[in-house]
């Protein structure tokens, strides 16, 4: 492992890649550091994947100026780097005299934040829009700039583009320790120091613990839960929009929508965690979401849910997004709190804090060679047959189909474990290809998954893991 850089990013979640992905763009030396064994592991792999319009945030704070760049950023950025994005718009519901108050507020909000494509209509065109909605609304906010994008992707994506461009992804390793000031880091990790002549705080639910390491422990967050309901493909057609109902002090409230992958997802509820590390769902918390998307949709069913997930949000005492250098410690950067809109405002807080970035060090030299992503992707389920018939041809392992939910093929599960940034687990292997994210949870897929991972790392099928170190999925051997 290397000891020395010139930028060193904590967590590997969506912000802290796609930061690693602009500054990789300049010539400088970077490492991604990662507490897991892979990217997308905490928030950015489980929360809904809106990139929302940005009405609901307090005009003037930093949620509503990133989120509404990052919502005009988020497009673009998706097609240079291959990651599924739509357009979908949203509707914020209302079901009375109450509701319809807090939506006018929205739309307040967002005519105060020069938000294109806001409007306010009648529960009847609401209906016409999306005839899954129940006849009791009385109202909606129609913004037609919002829309889906898959998180995990476009959080693996930007790794991958980043490393593509020199920067180390440096994974399993948990940050214990910072010492010094701008230009003479020593970051004490768990696998030996780093020395590193700026940091910057990526680190998610844990970024308060990195700032109080570094000396700069003015902010406190607090683990926020939301929980999940993901149903299967063949509901995904009951909306077309993101459904929301009004928000609360709580957050956006329980929402009902298509992922950008065709699912039906319904959630999250909004509670405070046990600790940092509870990603529990709960029987009672998991009724509530879906009694309450009931009053969206009443056509939803239950017996259509595939699997339920939990996310945490690190939510912050300043009740506001917390980006740039540390006062106290110069050198030191902080990109923490970010909660919701955290997801649609990341592509403008990575554009942002590389300008910081820059002037901080006195103005970086872009690369004369440089990769933005590697452009649209076309997965074998999504090929025309004359163009699966041509990739069978040039590579038989796109005839060999691994999992028959997602229709995802031998040559595409091999393909996403090779490189630096591969995956390195079933999930991982998942979250790159959704081989086990169909119907059957994997039921048929998983024996193939693991032969091809203990290929193709070199390992035995017993040091093969779901998720995070010991995470084994077999016990050991009944017989030799």
């Amino acid at each position: 492992m290397k000891k020395q850089y010139d930028i060193a990013i904590i967590g590997a979640g969506v912000v802290g890649a796609l930061i690693a992905r602009r500054l990789s763009f300049y010539d400088v030396s970077i490492c991604l550091l990662e507490r897991h064994i892979d990217a997308a592991m905490g928030a950015s792999g489980a929360n809904s994947g809106i990139v929302h319009a940005g009405y609901d945030a307090e005009p003037g704070s930093l949620k509503a100026r990133f989120n509404i760049l990052g919502t005009g950023m988020m497009p673009g950025l998706c097609r240079q780097m291959g990651v599924p994005y739509k357009n979908t718009g949203s509707l914020v519901v209302a079901f009375d005299e109450d509701d319809e108050a807090r939506i006018d507020d929205l739309y307040k909000n967002g005519i105060a934040e020069n938000i294109e494509g806001l409007e306010i209509i009648s529960g009847e065109k609401a209906r016409e829009m999306e005839p899954a909605l129940n006849p009791g609304i009385t109202k909606a906010l129609f913004a037609s700039t919002a829309g889906v994008v898959s998180p995990y992707k476009l959080n693996i994506a930007a790794v991958e583009n980043a490393v593509a461009n020199g920067v180390d992804f440096i994974r399993e390793t948990n940050v214990e320790g910072i010492n010094g000031a701008r230009g003479g880091f020593i970051i004490q990790t768990s696998r030996g120091n780093i020395n590193a002549g700026t940091i910057i705080n990526c680190a998610g639910i844990y970024a308060d613990d990195i700032a109080a390491m570094a000396g700069d422990g003015f902010f406190h967050l607090t683990p926020r839960k939301g929980e999940y309901l993901l149903m299967d493909r063949s509901e995904g057609g009951l909306v077309e929009r993101v459904i929301f109902q009004p928000p609360s002090d709580k957050g956006k409230g329980v929402l009902v929508m298509t992922t950008v992958d065709g699912n039906l997802l319904i959630g999250p509820d909004a509670n405070v965690a046990d600790s940092k590390e509870d990603i529990e769902t709960h029987a009672d918390s998991l009724d509530y979401v879906y009694r309450t998307a009931l009053r969206s949709c009443g056509g939803l069913k239950l017996g259509k849910v595939i699997t339920s997930f939990a996310g945490l949000r690190a939510t912050p005492d300043t009740g506001d997004f917390i980006i740039g250098e540390s006062i106290k410690v110069p050198g030191f950067f902080n990109a923490a709190g970010i909660e919701s809109p955290g997801l649609s405002s990341a592509p403008a807080i990575a554009e942002h804090m590389a300008g910081l970035i820059s002037e901080s060090l006195g103005g970086l030299v872009e690369k004369k060679e440089y990769s933005k992503g590697k452009g649209n992707h076309d997965f074998f389920r999504d090929m025309t047959l004359e163009e699966k018939e041509k990739a069978i041809r040039e590579n038989p392992d796109y005839g060999q189909v691994v999992c028959r939910c997602e229709n995802v093929t031998k040559a595409e599960i091999i393909e996403s474990i090779k490189g630096p940034a591969g995956a390195r687990t079933v999930d991982g292997v998942k979250r790159r290809t959704r081989a086990g994210m169909g119907r059957c949870q994997g039921g048929f897929c998983l024996p193939a998954v693991i032969d091809i991972l203990a290929g193709e790392l070199g390992i035995s099928k017993e040091d093969v893991m779901k998720g995070d170190p010991g995470s084994y999925i077999f016990a050991g051997r009944t017989r030799e």
